[in-house]
């Protein structure tokens, strides 16, 4: 008796514990500006100084470029795309740091910082291939995606605790792989696609041609040659992406006549 109640015990706490993270993660739920549902457990000033923390060491240890003319055409095509950003309680300010790294990379984190490597203006053909990324990149913010994601994490970190205390290594492996494949990879994913297509529509708006985004995605595919199979990807494949991109573009060429129409045409080189 004694050692059926020793362990009923974790399997109760167990029960216990994800009734409560079920019960959190519907009080912290909020809505994604494409209308998907979201888990969001810190507020935007906790995560927009962690972006703010984590630029300034990403500034001290990576060089910038000294190239004044990258400068210059990496932060037009950024003044403008989010001088096209509406989105309530957005960063009034942006700071665009170019870095002098061969990579094919940019990031945008919480706060208003947006990160451009070097290496991406060679995948990058013109201004608005370039817009692409960035629109993508700020699309994240916006969506405030950084916060999801850390959310997520938590409530990961908190089920593989509980996991621990059953003391059952099959059950511990279990949730590890559950927690990874089923909420934190699938989310990036989705996370990713949302941030194309809220890009595709920032892009336009600013006055950049959104055909030339899937020409982008291509040239990126084109640089990785090749990667990991999607269901294990944090990214979407290729051919998913282009599909999915293909299919909003309708969508933004109205936001993008109109502004050419409005003289948003921007001229970045």
């Amino acid at each position: 008796m004694r050692r059926f109640a020793a362990e009923a015990r974790p399997l109760r706490s167990l029960r216990l514990s994800a009734l409560l993270l079920a019960v959190l993660a519907l009080a912290a739920c909020a809505t994604s500006p494409l209308g998907r549902r979201q888990l969001k457990l810190m507020s935007g000033n906790e995560v927009s100084n962690m972006g703010a923390s984590a630029f300034q060491e990403i500034k001290k240890e990576t060089p910038q470029t000294s190239d004044a003319s990258q400068q210059r055409y990496v932060r037009c095509v950024a003044d403008a795309i989010t001088a096209a950003v509406s989105t309530p309680g957005a960063p009034s300010q942006w700071e665009v740091v170019v870095f002098k790294d061969d990579d094919a990379n940019a990031f945008a984190l919480p706060g208003g910082k947006i990160g451009v490597h070097t290496g991406i203006l060679k995948v990058a053909k013109n201004q608005d291939q370039l817009a692409t990324v960035i629109g993508h990149e700020v699309a994240h913010v916006l969506a405030e995606h950084a916060n999801e994601r850390v959310s997520q994490q938590m409530v990961a970190g908190t089920l593989m605790q509980v996991a621990g205390q059953t003391m059952d290594p099959t059950l511990v492996a279990a949730l590890g792989m559950g927690a990874q494949v089923g909420v934190l990879l699938p989310f990036s994913r989705t996370q990713e696609s949302e941030a194309d297509l809220l890009g595709l529509d920032l892009m336009a708006s600013a006055g950049f041609d959104p055909r030339e985004s899937t020409k982008f995605w291509q040239n990126m595919e084109s640089a990785g040659g090749g990667g990991t199979p999607e269901f294990l990807s944090t990214h979407p494949s290729g051919k998913t992406r282009t599909s999915d991109l293909q299919g909003r573009i309708a969508q933004a060429m109205p936001l993008y006549e109109k502004a050419v129409a409005a003289g948003r045409r921007p001229k970045c080189g």
